[in-house]
């Protein structure tokens, strides 16, 4: 994504471009379009219902992260083989049995990743979303690739942010 001349963003897709249909020969036709249309409805319901689930933890709720605080839910530690890092993970944030994890740099004293293990209605639906943030340099933190895994529907959704520069 960058941004265009009148500063709006501007996305450019990383997936190749669609093909064209094949000629069907006459077989599938009408039925087949039904059943590709009520797939991919379904597929935009479940990837809606990731949307609203991922919107509750991102940003973090000051109250949620008192809350697990105060049922001692939040474990800090220092992040394998990187001192200058620190990883606190929040279990039971929304749900029983989910987890926040955010790793931050204590000197940059940003945030370098965030990660969501959830789940829908039920945890056999799992959900889990991992974001790494990059800086720019002498200027703030920005989301670099988000990568969001729908277990159950095995769909995966991986975005890539490149780019970014500093305005002055």
């Amino acid at each position: 994504m960058r941004l265009g001349p009148d500063g709006k963003p501007q996305k450019t897709s990383l997936d190749p471009p669609a093909q064209p249909a094949a000629q069907s020969g006459g077989r599938g036709g009408r039925l087949k379009e039904h059943v590709v249309a009520k797939k991919k409805e379904e597929y935009e319901d479940y990837a809606n219902q990731i949307k609203a689930l991922i919107q509750q933890y991102v940003p973090p709720d000051k109250d949620a992260i008192d809350q697990a605080r105060q049922k001692g839910n939040i474990a800090l530690s220092s992040e394998a083989g990187t001192p200058e890092q620190y990883k606190l993970v929040i279990s039971n944030y929304l749900k029983q049995g989910d987890a926040l994890t955010l790793v931050v740099d204590k000197a940059q004293k940003g945030l370098v990743s965030l990660s969501i293990a959830s789940y829908l209605n039920d945890p056999k639906d799992a959900v889990n979303v991992t974001v790494q943030f990059s800086a720019i340099p002498d200027g703030p933190n920005h989301v670099w690739t988000e990568t969001i895994d729908g277990v159950s529907k095995q769909l995966t959704i991986a975005i890539q942010n490149s780019n970014y520069q500093k305005t002055t």
